[in-house]
């Protein structure tokens, strides 16, 4: 059944039968979630509402200092619905008592006022306990999750995959095969865009559907791209006028296209440096699969495998690994302080070795090249600007792709 994606721009039209599709999913199984949509939403509660008995799952927390010099915690939790802030005032002696409570456990049950500030809601805690129950919930349950069919996505994400030229087609396979479980469950993000299980998943079929359109739907690539831009002109345009409509109109920060627009056309400028050449497809396709793939890594939450660390870090003793508690999405206190940039450098290396799969050393560079520039600016995180023109596209299909992610209605 064909979709529509970037409002209606792109049609995704996958042909498989049922065997080919069960084939598929056999080999790369799709996760499955159960959403709890009676559960609490954090956008359902008007500011100044109280709310009793949450469960939550703890993500991260620290101790700040208010204007008069006392301390509160600052923290953020989690439940199928979503993250969200919450603090807690040091009044008789809060912060103290709560402190080794979230240093030991991570489920929790929470009470507390909802406020709202700058657009932004918030938990102002009058009661928090850990959940201790004969019968605990698994943490997992608790992190919010994608509501796209996963099973439509792998079939997608395979199909991409499967029609590429040796030896990324390989490449990308043996990424799969190795890292499936894990690479099928990560979010792609603890805040901005696709944080909830199986963002990494989405993020990277998204990027693909954009490549797919602008290399084999259309007939140029740059027509394709200025038609996508043109197509981000008009949302803006909609969303702008929508928000001025509103009673109370949002921070226009809030708003998914603010402050994209030009930078979608110096992208374009700078692939018209390439005129002259034709993009490598399968070059781009399989450096997308990678080009997060070090968030494998640079992510943690509750359910987490480790297979990635011991792949990367054979000879390392793990065993700090094993002694973490589970958490909602946040950063990895390892992988975080290297970054999922030159992690997937790492790894995309790391199976070329492994699988013992060779490739002209200025394409291997052109891949990697493609991964540490996609985030398009050194102070975006970028390790270096692209410089190619699929550097340039890759870095196109990923800043629209977590920007559209925003305005879609369902995970």
């Amino acid at each position: 059944m064909a979709q529509n994606y970037f409002y209606g721009t792109i049609t995704v039209d996958q042909h498989h039968t049922d065997e080919e599709k069960k084939a598929i999913l056999e080999r790369f199984p799709a996760p499955m979630y159960a959403v709890d949509s009676s559960a609490f939403h954090i956008e359902n509660v008007e500011h100044g509402n109280h709310v009793n008995g949450i469960v939550v799952l703890l993500n991260d927390y620290k101790v700040e200092k208010a204007a008069n010099g006392n301390p509160y915690l600052k923290l953020r939790f989690e439940n199928s619905m979503g993250s969200f802030a919450a603090k807690l005032w040091d009044n008789d002696g809060a912060v103290e008592y709560a402190l080794p409570l979230l240093e030991e456990n991570s489920v929790f049950e929470i009470s507390g006022k909802v406020e709202e500030f700058r657009g932004f809601k918030s938990i102002t805690l009058s009661r928090i306990k850990p959940c201790t129950s004969q019968d605990p919930l698994n943490p997992f349950d608790l992190l919010s999750a994608t509501q796209a069919d996963t099973e439509a996505l792998v079939v997608e994400l395979y199909s991409y995959v499967n029609g590429l030229e040796e030896p990324y087609k390989t490449i990308a396979f043996k990424g799969m095969e190795r890292f499936w479980r894990e690479f099928s469950i990560r979010p792609a993000a603890k805040g901005f865009h696709h944080n909830y299980l199986s963002g990494l998943l989405k993020h990277t079929v998204g990027l693909m559907r954009i490549a797919h359109y602008l290399l084999v739907q259309q007939d140029n690539h740059y027509k394709g791209a200025l038609r996508l831009i043109q197509v981000v002109e008009k949302a803006h345009k909609e969303e702008l006028w929508s928000n001025l409509s509103l009673e109370k109109p949002m921070d226009v920060r809030k708003l998914t296209w603010t402050d994209t627009i030009d930078h979608l056309y110096s992208i374009f400028y700078s692939m018209l440096e390439f005129s002259t050449r034709q993009p490598d497809y399968s070059m781009i396709i399989c450096s997308i699969f990678y080009h997060d793939i070090g968030k494998l890594l640079e992510y943690d939450h509750a359910g987490k495998g480790l297979e990635e660390f011991e792949f990367l870090f054979p000879t390392a003793d793990r065993s700090v690994l094993e002694q973490r508690k589970p958490t909602g999405i946040t950063m990895d206190s390892l992988g975080g302080l290297i970054g999922h940039i030159p992690l997937g450098i790492l790894l995309f290396n790391k199976i070329l070795e492994k699988e013992e799969i060779q490739m002209p050393l200025e394409e291997q560079v052109a891949v990697l090249h493609n991964i540490s520039s996609h985030h398009g600016k050194i102070e975006w995180g970028s390790s270096t600007k692209p410089q190619t023109i699929e550097a340039w596209l890759v870095h196109f299909c990923d800043f629209l792709d977590s920007r559209y992610e925003k305005s879609e209605q369902i995970k």
